[in-house]
């Protein structure tokens, strides 16, 4: 699911919303990528777009500490998420995810909109720490859970960083979104083999047609500007 407004646009189909909140941050030497919680306004348009907050929830307590804070602990996930998949030790960085975890998540409760149907509020102003302990409890089950551990992976599209659950059928999934960098590898792919510079699409290169992967499509439908 793609959210956007304005200059954003927000993806939340990583399968867990702590690597959702991974993904905006900037890939280091990744050509197009940039910091997308880049001040208080998009970080708090990226919490009520994760639905972390009820939309029209006054959030008029976030400023620059928050995004501070929100930048430490995406760091630390994002470490902890590295070193399972293989990558050096995320030293301290489970202590921090633990202690922000411990923190009390705003509590929801039901009341009437302006039509009259039961839409969901905040039992109180939400904090910095209560929405902080939100994202480190997913981090936790996730870290916690053998079948989300197993299931985690890296993208395999050029210049892609994103993390996300690979839940396909057999765990063939190679990309964040078939309908993203999948159809971008294909698109490239039948544009080199059409100039001249591949001879084959062999079916075992990572980025292969998957007929089990939900969303794909053929080569010749390209991914509409604006989209990342």
């Amino acid at each position: 699911m793609a959210v956007g407004r304005g200059a954003r646009m927000w993806r939340f189909d990583a399968g867990r919303i702590c690597l959702d909140l991974v993904a905006t941050e900037r890939a280091g030497g990744v050509p197009g990528t940039c910091e997308q919680l880049d001040g208080p306004g998009h970080l708090a348009q990226w919490l009520t777009d994760a639905r972390l907050v009820p939309p029209g929830t006054a959030l008029d307590a976030l400023d620059d500490t928050w995004v501070v804070r929100f930048h430490e602990l995406r760091s630390d996930v994002s470490r902890l998420m590295a070193a399972r998949l293989g990558g050096p030790p995320a030293d301290g960085a489970l202590e921090r995810v633990n202690s922000l975890a411990y923190g009390a998540p705003p509590g929801p409760r039901a009341v009437r909109g302006a039509d009259g149907d039961l839409v969901r509020a905040l039992s109180a102003a939400p904090d910095c720490a209560g929405l902080l302990a939100v994202v480190a409890r997913d981090a936790v089950d996730l870290l916690t859970d053998p079948l989300a551990r197993a299931a985690l992976r890296r993208c395999q599209g050029e210049d892609c960083h994103r993390l996300y659950l690979d839940t396909s059928r057999g765990g063939r999934r190679r990309w964040c979104s078939g309908e993203v960098c999948g159809n971008r590898e294909r698109v490239a792919r039948h544009r080199r083999r059409t100039s001249g510079t591949t001879a084959t699409n062999d079916p075992g290169e990572p980025g292969a047609f998957d007929p089990g992967e939900p969303g794909v499509r053929g080569p010749e439908k390209e991914i509409p500007p604006g989209v990342e």
